[in-house]
């Protein structure tokens, strides 16, 4: 044990040599090392957070460890200077830019808003969407009207038709709904009353501290709406970056990031269906292929929401849509909510 301990003490000491040679050599890199160790980063990921900080020119570039604005003003300085350099689509460049986005990544989830999640039903906020099931029957949809003390007041579930006379007053339900910028939840409980008579027909379900968090998001996404072209592909083989100039279906980008987005298009659309969306982000053409893993369909206005499940993109396709969701440049403040 102690021989491995005292090749990495040589391996820091020469590391920390070298670095001392450097242009930022007063900065105390044996400090930034260790901090870069304290905070759970292996040698290779602090390399590279030393590398960014000397390209950037940073005074202070532990910060790099914690401090998301930093990660994105070095991100931007990087991706200006080979812009300027003509090195935009570069394969070296957008591979160091990746690692350099999935580090941030990194620290963005180490925020408290994506470790502590919800506790209990009573902190779902009122406007949640909500996905019942019963047993045997496909889903019903649902929104959070009010969340009180006793109970949760729910919009009366729309889905698919009931047997005559059936009410929902005693019956078992699943609950599962995503909680925006966090996970997927679900939860077993009962209704207490149905009140279908009423001028806006509700019902009240019983609270549970037994809340389940799954599906943890495993990526950061942006909300947009902005036009975009749907192709149908055969097989997941025919996925390809090239872009189209044929015709596809129109459709509406609701949401996007580096692993999927959803999608609004008119009529109803097949789960498992490969798919290739293009659309355009910032000054850049985006084409995403993937798979469509879910389907909500609205019967009153004959319109799906779809949400696809991405291919892993290349580099310099993921590099320039993470530069939107994290708003690298500004691109998302100009934009009018439509």
């Amino acid at each position: 044990m102690w021989i491995i301990l005292l090749f990495i003490v040589l391996g820091l000491s020469a590391a920390i040599f070298f670095f001392s040679r450097t242009k930022f050599g007063s900065f105390p890199w044996l400090s930034f090392y260790l901090k870069g160790k304290e905070s759970g980063f292996n040698f290779r990921e602090i390399n590279l957070l030393r590398k960014v900080a000397i390209e950037n020119r940073l005074k202070n570039p532990t910060a790099l460890f914690w401090s998301i604005k930093q990660l994105d003003y070095s991100v931007k300085g990087l991706i200006l200077k080979y812009r300027s350099q003509g090195m935009e689509a570069d394969v070296p460049a957008n591979d160091f830019i990746s690692k350099l986005f999935d580090f941030r990544k990194r620290v963005e989830f180490q925020l408290p808003k994506y470790k502590l999640g919800l506790k209990t039903t009573r902190e779902i906020p009122a406007r949640q969407r909500i996905r019942i099931t019963l047993p045997s029957l496909s889903p019903f949809v649902s929104l959070v009207g009010e969340n009180l003390r006793k109970y949760i007041a729910i919009e009366y579930p729309k889905g698919p038709k009931l047997p005559d006379g059936f009410s929902w007053k005693g019956q078992q339900i699943s609950v599962y709904f995503w909680r925006r910028g966090d996970a997927g939840y679900v939860f077993s409980t009962k209704v207490i009353d149905d009140y279908y008579d009423r001028k806006f027909p509700i019902l009240h379900i019983a609270h549970t501290a037994n809340l389940v968090r799954s599906q943890k998001r495993k990526s950061v996404r942006a909300e947009l709406s902005k036009n975009a072209i749907l192709f149908p592909l055969k097989s997941a083989d025919q996925a390809n970056e090239e872009i189209e100039h044929g015709q596809g279906l129109r459709c509406r980008l609701v949401d996007v990031s580096e692993d999927g987005a959803a999608v609004l298009i008119g009529g109803r659309a097949k789960v498992g269906l490969a798919i290739k969306l293009q659309f355009e982000l910032a000054d850049h053409t985006i084409v995403l292929n993937g798979i469509i893993k879910g389907v909500n369909f609205d019967m009153n206005k004959n319109r799906s929401i779809l949400h696809v499940q991405a291919f892993t993109p290349s580099h310099f396709m993921k590099n320039n849509i993470l530069s939107y969701v994290y708003n690298i440049f500004g691109h998302r403040d100009d934009e009018l909510p439509d």
